[in-house]
């Protein structure tokens, strides 16, 4: 290996250390001879490219790929990140108000998990699962879900370009779509049948709990005795505020566990005036069903406070944290998750209905149903359990 080759390898290589040392996070029980036996294998495919790569090596082009390809290898929810995306971080400064109301993860493109409601993306007729190409022209193939999400936000009435794969990939969709702020509230209510009250939970905040318990109360006044909350397409808002509206519905017991690399497992428990809402209830849930939203059906569905209907959720329970890097760069990391009252995983495994039910495919560009049988199923149970 020539000096110049060295050189190169050694500036590669003490950001990658740098990530196996910070890996107390990643990997503090990994075999030692294990650590070092890979970063002799990534010694050797560095020295093989700067030696015989048939033109000059682009070294920071090279470093950027090795880097974003280690956080790839985790969870979709993983980032490296340059050091100015670093200094956006730190600064604090909030997202432009502007949105389009998608939630995302990663499955070779950007891919949708849920569109809020009355957002821009879901008056356009996004929907779960639904793959997006590229956003204004720029290809997120190599796009992380952290640079994904900021590209989509902007000043309120400006406009973003994305590129739509629903079904047929030969039959790209691009729409336009403008950007606004966040509606709210987030719980709405209804009466859906006599005596059953439907509350719909878009997204969980600060305050839906509060908007929670007062819609409630608000169809137990109106005669419900047997409640359906819908946290389908549901995926924006803390993981803190699922966990909040679930201390309305469950009075005691665990609620979510927490764990973290090299720490004890935290329980999360349902205290002294929780389970204020004691009518039966049923959870509508569908593959668009995620973070804050997947706990608060895990929290109820572990302590027998609600049936599933519905179809698997995405399973997205996880904290993220910025851990720096020397040279200014740094990973967006998961490094805390939450597991179902049981113990069992909920990140990356979601949960399992107690009744299955398909949600109806649509084709692009065509209306939404009118009918909706995951409601209809939840109705059908509620009166069986009446009946008997």
């Amino acid at each position: 290996m020539s000096s110049r080759t060295r050189r190169i390898v050694l500036c590669i290589s003490a950001p990658v250390v740098a990530f196996a040392i910070i890996g107390g996070f990643l990997s503090r029980v990994m075999a030692r001879e294990d650590t070092y036996q890979h970063l002799k294998i990534f010694d050797d495919v560095v020295s093989l490219i700067t030696s015989n790569y048939v033109e000059a090596v682009n070294v920071d082009k090279v470093m950027h790929g090795a880097m974003r390809g280690l956080a790839d290898g985790l969870d979709p929810d993983n980032a490296y990140l340059s050091p100015d995306e670093v200094k956006q971080i730190e600064s604090g400064a909030a997202l432009p108000a502007g949105d389009v109301g998608i939630e995302l993860t990663r499955q070779y493109y950007l891919r949708v998990i849920a569109t809020r409601d009355g957002s821009p993306a879901a008056k356009a007729g996004l929907r779960t699962g639904d793959y997006v190409r590229a956003i204004n022209d720029t290809p997120t193939r190599e796009m992380s879900v952290w640079r994904g999400t900021r590209a989509l936000r902007g000043a309120t009435g400006s406009k973003v370009s994305l590129t739509i794969i629903r079904g047929n990939a030969a039959d790209p969709h691009v729409i336009e779509l403008t950007r606004e702020a966040a509606p709210t509230p987030d719980v709405t209510g209804r009466l859906a049948a006599p005596g059953v009250g439907y509350v719909r939970i878009s997204a969980f905040g600060p305050g839906t709990a509060d908007q929670a318990k007062a819609q409630v109360g608000d169809l137990t006044r109106d005669g419900a005795s047997q409640l359906i909350i819908d946290v389908r397409r549901t995926a924006g808002g803390a993981l803190d505020g699922g966990l909040a509206v679930a201390r309305l519905f469950v009075g005691k017991g665990t609620l979510a566990v927490r764990e973290a690399r090299g720490m004890e497992r935290e329980t999360i428990a349902a205290g002294i005036g929780d389970g204020a809402i004691t009518l039966p209830t049923m959870v509508l849930s569908d593959t668009g069903t995620s973070g804050a939203a997947e706990l608060f059906a895990s929290a109820l569905a572990g302590n027998q406070r609600a049936d599933l209907i519905g179809e698997h959720t995405f399973g997205s329970a996880a904290l993220q944290k910025l851990i720096k890097l020397p040279n200014g760069s740094g990973l967006w990391l998961t490094t805390t998750r939450y597991l179902t009252p049981s113990g069992t995983p909920l990140h990356e495994k979601g949960l399992d209905p107690t009744v299955a039910v398909d949600e109806p495919e649509v084709e692009f560009g065509q209306a939404a149903p009118i009918t909706d049988p995951v409601l209809e199923k939840a109705l059908e149970r509620i009166a069986l359990k009446k009946a008997a």
